[in-house]
């Protein structure tokens, strides 16, 4: 297979009027072998430009304006086939990511992920409602503790329940702190206490449902162990940040079931194919996001004239 110079080589010395039909071989290829590798299997990729474009949020986020993609891309596809999903994101809301989950796996039979690079925060919550998750050295998943937008400024749900918690605390052992505290938590206000803690739960308890119903599905302990999946990636007060990185190993660690990419060299050659034909495209157009499909139905996000690139 080409590596990402290679492919890039080949795109710049195809002639322009020449260069769409280029991506459209190349990516009949790469789809096809992955799907044959896989057993016939159909394939999505799910990616976004957030590394190459500084496009607005909904441009390369997660967004319930996917599903028409996805319903779009999959139609007239054998659903008894399973399916593998190449997913490349940094997240979203939350809210979608649940409605294409519920609509994947009402459609398919079996669903895997597999993750070139990155698959963050909403990306992650999708990957932890399969089957079974691949990933290779430079892959990673990310917390799922949700994100809270207040006045214009993003602020994690955890971290506005851990101020309130500390702040109780303190003004308990001391009452004259609630001077020090008054400030902060009036600007916060009860409600949005009760809205932080409320998408904690909900973000934790449906990633909890989703791994005992597939991932731990015959396990004794499938609720028990969905439970304790799903506490660790929302556990915002031990990741510390909302993008740290979570790798394969600490993946495994938690008791996913997860497969190395490098154990398998033929379809990680194919997999990076399709990610490094992916960051060409992105690099060469106005897309933003993109799902195509092995069956070759596609469904593309571009920026408009005059957005940021």
């Amino acid at each position: 297979m080409p590596s990402w110079n290679d492919l890039l080589e080949e795109f710049s010395s195809t002639p322009d009027p020449q260069k769409s039909q280029w991506i459209e071989d190349r990516r009949a290829e790469f789809f096809g072998g992955v799907s044959r590798h896989q057993g016939g299997r159909n394939v999505i990729f799910y990616g976004a430009a957030f590394l190459q474009k500084q496009a607005p949020a909904p441009m390369v986020s997660i967004t319930h304006e996917d599903i028409n993609g996805f319903m779009s891309v999959i139609y007239g596809m054998d659903w008894s086939k399973g399916l593998t999903l190449l997913l490349h994101t940094p997240g979203g809301n939350p809210n979608a990511a649940q409605t294409i989950v519920e609509y994947l796996r009402s459609k398919f039979a079996s669903v895997e992920v597999i993750v070139p690079a990155l698959a963050m925060s909403a990306g992650t919550m999708i990957s932890l409602a399969s089957d079974k998750i691949t990933m290779g050295r430079q892959s990673q998943l990310g917390p799922i503790d949700p994100q809270l937008t207040v006045g214009g400024r993003t602020m994690s749900a955890r971290g506005v329940v851990d101020q309130f918690t500390r702040a109780s605390a303190e003004i308990l052992k001391n009452p004259a702190a609630a001077h020090v505290w008054a400030p902060i938590t009036q600007s916060l206000g009860p409600a949005l206490l009760a809205d932080a803690q409320a998408a904690l739960d909900y973000s934790e308890t449906m990633v909890a449902e989703w791994l005992s119903r597939w991932m731990f599905s015959g396990d004794a302990d499938a609720v028990a162990k969905g439970k304790a999946v799903a506490k660790h990636f929302n556990d915002a007060s031990t990741h510390k940040s909302h993008g740290r990185r979570i790798d394969l190993a600490e993946a495994v660690a938690q008791g996913l079931t997860v497969e190395k990419l490098e154990d398998d060299q033929p379809l990680q050659e194919l997999v990076l194919s399709v990610y490094h034909l992916m960051t060409i495209l992105f690099e060469h157009s106005p897309a933003t996001k993109l799902i195509m499909g092995s069956n070759g139905h596609n469904w593309m996000k571009n920026l408009a004239p005059g957005e940021a690139a």
